[in-house]
């Protein structure tokens, strides 16, 4: 995997939207927060448009995330929010640039698909992050805003899980973390940008998903086999996916059903995702799964310059 050189003061970054429509005053105010970290701040053409759920239409996103993509000038390419629609540039993106000039990528939720292609096509080190919208609250969390720092210098990050609902295991898990929006990852099932989960640590998360929802995707991810050769799962936030009542099994008693048998290291109760504080990790960095500590020790995800 190629890791993106850090960011350095007098840089150029870009922020677009491949997906949902923005909140032009958060995006406002994270483009000055980041020129507070001696950053040049571009905004993508087309970024304050809207069509329906899209942020403009799909040529206008396009162009702007190409644009990112192709400009040496540009050192780290910002997704201003996520929602829907990234998919729908799948076919149509040029991801050679990234080989030749690997770049800081940076989101999450339904910028999953973006991460798989950048991943598994352009061979990057890309970042499972908040998006600029978040981190352009004004009561964004310290924790959230602060994950940032690690593009300014190669930084490991180190976790600790917080709730041990699993198996325990006893031995260290070492393979490059992969996955991100569980919902998002169904989606590239049966299609060219599939997510390869083969000897790595597969991370999920999720917001708003009833627990059927959730069993669903499990035994659809099962039934693909995506968890035969997997090294690890990282289970990370589900906001918001717990049902009420006696009538719902729990999302403990769904992975039991679909993952535990595997005998996977499973480490569970991370703030990555759709959660408060919201920490930024790199994908496709090799990470750490330590069972007898429960901590997880993630490697750069960028070189010094």
């Amino acid at each position: 995997m190629n890791k993106p050189h850090m960011l350095q003061s007098g840089d150029t970054v870009m922020i677009v939207a491949p997906a949902g429509p923005v909140n032009k005053e958060r995006v406002m105010r994270m483009k000055l927060r980041l020129e507070e970290m001696g950053v040049h701040v571009k905004l993508g053409n087309n970024m304050f448009r809207q069509n329906g759920f899209l942020a403009g239409e799909d040529a206008l996103r396009l162009a702007d995330l190409q644009d990112a993509i192709t400009n040496p000038n540009i050192k780290a390419i910002f997704c201003s929010r996520g929602g829907y629609g990234s998919a729908r540039l799948l076919p149509y993106l040029d991801l050679e640039p990234l080989k030749r000039q690997p770049k800081i990528f940076w989101g999450y939720s339904d910028i999953t698909f973006l991460h798989i292609i950048c991943n598994q096509f352009a061979e990057l080190v890309t970042f499972h992050g908040p998006m600029m919208e978040e981190c352009g609250a004004e009561d964004v969390a310290h924790e959230t805003f602060s994950s940032l720092g690690q593009l300014f210098s190669p930084t490991a990050i180190s976790l600790t899980a917080s709730r041990p609902d699993y198996p325990p295991f006893f031995h260290t898990v070492r393979a490059p973390i992969v996955g991100g929006n569980l919902t998002v990852l169904l989606s590239t099932l049966g299609t060219p940008y599939e997510i390869d989960t083969r000897g790595k640590i597969l991370l999920l998360e999720d917001i708003g998903e009833a627990p059927y929802r959730i069993d669903r995707m499990l035994n659809q991810l099962r039934l693909a086999g995506k968890f035969n050769e997997c090294a690890g799962i990282l289970l990370t936030d589900f906001h918001d996916c717990e049902a009420g009542g006696n009538t719902s099994l729990s999302i403990e008693e769904i992975v039991y059903t679909h993952i535990v048998p595997y005998g996977i290291p499973i480490l569970n109760g991370f703030s990555i995702g759709h959660c408060t504080p919201n920490i930024g990790i790199p994908l496709g960095s090799y990470a750490t799964m330590d069972g007898q500590s429960g901590t997880l020790t993630i490697e750069p995800g960028v070189i010094a310059n």
